[in-house]
């Protein structure tokens, strides 16, 4: 059973909860991990795979240990939905497998490690369709309910608290995925992804696709967040004014400056500077009364997420 999904501590009160860093841009840069379409679910194929998996989420364990704060233990399943698994030869079965198998391996470690101070719930993670970073093959939003049913369904029969979906570049697939947890009676979040204008890649703004998500799924969703941009690109957005600002809870920034597609074309890790990002979560925090979910994205690694703590959690 759920330890959390009927009551999220993360939205239950105001206490600072973490999340990893940038999974893939570790994994690849660092551990030198070949990682095919950035599918890190690939790894918990086999159990050399899965150990490095272990010790990756380790150094977050320890680190909200180590602070005090809670954490959101985020699957290693952004690309474990069914158009790119089958690139990697997944049938139906074998990626609900790996589905279940991302899961259980959290549930383990948080059995081994949460605390009074440290609780640690598990979230099912969900990646785009198609492109993170292109809004170039769009659904409607009931052709994104059928098509993440299924990841969503699969999570929602396993003993994850909630389910998140990450770099969201329209509105239409965001409101797909709530209506589909929904269905499953599953929390969710949803993460927009933004340009370095501070836009969608949509074109739609940040406040229209959280109003618009909100308002076609009756405010569902536990909370938003904003990912894979860094903080200089989105922090004018959120000088405007309305209640859409106090749905935003979680930010998970890059630690880059530079655009998707100047992303898309580097060869070498842009890590930014940890400390840098950390203050500048301080400051986003004053725009964000609601905010308590941080991490980070590409780029970012247990550096960058260790100097937010140190930036934002009390003493």
């Amino acid at each position: 059973m759920s330890k959390y999904r009927s009551r999220l501590p993360q939205v239950d009160g105001e206490q600072l909860f973490m999340t990893d860093g940038g999974l893939e841009t570790t994994l690849i840069f660092h551990e030198g991990v070949s990682l095919p379409y950035f599918a890190a679910f690939d790894l918990l194929k086999d159990a050399d795979g899965t150990q490095l998996l272990e010790q990756y989420y380790r150094r977050y364990i320890g680190i909200a240990l180590q602070h005090g704060v809670g954490l959101v233990l985020e699957a290693p399943t952004w690309r474990a939905n069914r158009d790119w698994a089958s690139l990697l030869g997944y049938g139906t079965e074998e990626l609900a497998d790996a589905n279940r198998k991302a899961i259980s391996m959290l549930l383990r470690m948080r059995a081994e490690n949460e605390s009074p101070t440290s609780p640690m719930v598990i979230s099912g993670n969900l990646g785009p369709r198609g492109d993170g970073f292109r809004a170039d093959a769009k659904m409607n939003a009931a052709d994104a309910q059928r098509y993440h049913a299924e990841q969503i369904e699969t999570f929602a029969r396993t003993d994850a608290d909630m389910v998140a979906a990450f770099t969201m570049n329209y509105a239409e697939e965001a409101i797909g995925i709530v209506h589909a947890a929904k269905a499953c009676a599953m929390p969710v979040a949803i993460s927009f992804t933004v340009e370095t204008d501070g836009k969608l890649p949509s074109g739609e703004s940040l406040r229209s696709a959280i109003e618009r998500t909100d308002d076609d799924t009756g405010g569902y969703a536990a909370y938003h967040m904003i990912n894979c941009a860094h903080p200089l690109h989105f922090q004018n957005t959120l000088h405007d004014e309305g209640a859409w600002l106090r749905r935003i809870r979680g930010i998970r920034a890059n630690a880059s400056q530079l655009s998707h597609a100047e992303l898309d074309e580097a060869s070498e890790l842009d890590d930014g500077n940890p400390e840098e990002l950390g203050k500048l979560y301080g400051k986003i925090r004053t725009a964000l009364p609601a905010m308590n979910v941080v991490g980070g994205c590409c780029g970012t690694d247990h550096r960058h997420v260790d100097a937010i703590c140190r930036n934002l959690a009390p003493g």
